[in-house]
């Protein structure tokens, strides 16, 4: 359709123009994820420990790029980009001195997660490019991998397509898909694997997409484990099990599993057979805490599993408000607000997507299987954040972003889709997608170009309610 056709162009320019405007490692971790993709680009996949560091040994020229020119951190005095950085960082002195990068937030990720970026890291280092150059190159091929996966995504979907668009449409998508991390992957893996199960479930030549299960089901796994249940939205409710593809969905999800566990335990072996412990600053009182080993605090859970639904419920209930902002779009790491009139703008964008109807006729039994699977990822995402993330014994969930939640929207929209669309909800969906990106790219480029930003977790202080509406929170 037209208007579909639209807002893909619209994703597409939005990805591409934030991969381009957003300083280097201004998104969540982004350094780190900067470091393991260089990592991969020079053939090794498994980091190294030394002492208290995870990481491994890097050029420092690129470990200068984040700590020299672009560093990370709080502070209190607003920080302001401009062309000056980036002209001192092109033109800093490349030399073959090498040091130790110390990112053991990311150490057991994948490399599957990398492999757009690093490619593009490598692509910039044949062309003789300086480090800030080939980091943007290596940003641009990650962006062009999310947008393909998408793509790719939406012709396998055999119906409700308004609900994958919807999401993508949320500026954190674009955002995240425009940079070195790998949510570009993870978001780009968790739809394609819904798209196809849909289809190998619903759609027609489904023995045909049946090998690709077997493709996309590892690959999801080692995304992230956890949306590897997006894939059981494939089984049909109720549906004669003499049927084989309900089979061949699990089948596939259970080789999934299985790559998961060994690369688990294969990137375990490099840390002595554990994950990688890192420091966090503990959300409840402010201190510099240690994450937790998964082991003992899934004994935690097993001795009381009671008590942990009851953090499970309050941890969720309290974050729910930031959960929301994130989904939509919080820029910097977590610091930059929409103009809060753009948040309403994108629920009512997602209720008309919801209403612009899926084509097809689904059974309530159906939708609450979609609903419960759905529900469950979101448990499954808390508790290993609960697990990897968060203190020993902790009475709350440490880590949780509302980006994480992204892969499993389009299956949350699609159990409660009509089959028919309203009036207008089209025409509604599409003008409202068409304003939210705009703004989006707008107060990225005001916020770290032009005014300058102040990064903080929480509510910002606002002088009007106007300003708070319509002008991003560095602005208030």
């Amino acid at each position: 359709m037209p208007h579909e056709k639209w807002l893909f162009a619209l994703i597409c320019l939005t990805t591409l123009f934030f991969a381009c405007v957003t300083p280097p490692f201004q998104a969540p971790d982004e350094n780190q994820h900067y470091m393991k993709a260089l990592m991969l680009s020079e053939g090794r996949m498994l980091t190294e420990q030394r002492g208290p560091k995870t990481g491994a040994d890097l050029p420092a020229a690129a470990i200068d790029l984040h700590d020299v020119h672009f560093p990370t951190g709080a502070s209190a005095a607003p920080r302001l980009f401009d062309k000056g950085m980036l002209v001192k960082a092109w033109n800093a002195p490349s030399t073959e001195a090498r040091r130790f990068a110390d990112f053991p937030n990311v150490a057991n990720y994948s490399p599957t997660l990398y492999a757009p970026g690093a490619l593009g890291l490598r692509i910039g280092d044949s062309l003789g490019l300086p480090r800030l150059g080939a980091f943007y190159i290596g940003r641009i091929a990650n962006a062009l991998l999310a947008i393909a996966m998408l793509g790719a995504a939406l012709r396998l979907l055999p119906f409700g397509r308004p609900a994958m668009l919807a999401t993508a449409l949320l500026p954190t998508f674009a955002y995240q898909s425009g940079s070195l991390s790998p949510d570009a992957v993870i978001d780009g893996l968790g739809f394609l694997g819904l798209a196809l199960a849909l289809h190998v479930a619903f759609g027609d030549q489904a023995a045909r997409r049946g090998t690709a299960l077997f493709l996309i089901a590892p690959l999801l796994a080692l995304a992230k484990g956890v949306y590897l249940p997006l894939m059981a939205a494939g089984l049909r409710w109720p549906k004669a099990w003499r049927d084989p593809r309900p089979w061949l969905i699990l089948a596939a999800m259970t080789s999934g599993a299985l790559v998961f566990l060994l690369w688990m335990k294969w990137s375990g072996a490099s840390h002595h057979g554990s994950q990688a412990l890192y420091q966090i600053v503990s959300r409840k009182t402010g201190e510099t805490v240690l994450t937790a080993p998964l082991e003992r605090q899934l004994a935690v859970i097993a001795q009381d599993p009671v008590a942990y639904l009851r953090i499970l419920a309050a941890s969720m209930t309290e974050r729910a408000p930031v959960y929301a902002l994130q989904i939509v779009g919080r820029f910097g790491w977590n610091a930059i607000l929409l103009p809060l009139l753009a948040y309403p703008m994108a629920a009512l964008m997602l209720g008309a997507a919801m209403l612009s109807g899926s084509g097809t006729r689904f059974s309530a039994g159906q939708r609450l299987w979609w609903l419960a699977v759905a529900a469950g990822i979101v448990l499954l995402i808390e508790t290993a954040m609960y697990l990897t993330g968060t203190p020993l014994g902790a009475d709350y969930i440490q880590g949780t972003q509302g980006r994480y939640f992204l892969p499993v929207l389009p299956l949350a929209l699609l159990a409660v889709m009509p089959a028919c669309p309203l009036r207008g909800a089209r025409a509604l969906f599409t003008g409202t997608a068409t304003l939210l990106l705009p703004i989006a790219a707008a107060t990225a480029f005001d916020s770290f170009w032009v005014h300058g930003f102040v990064t903080a977790d929480g509510m910002p202080p606002h002088h009007t309610l106007i300003r708070a509406l319509t002008l991003p929170s560095p602005r208030w």
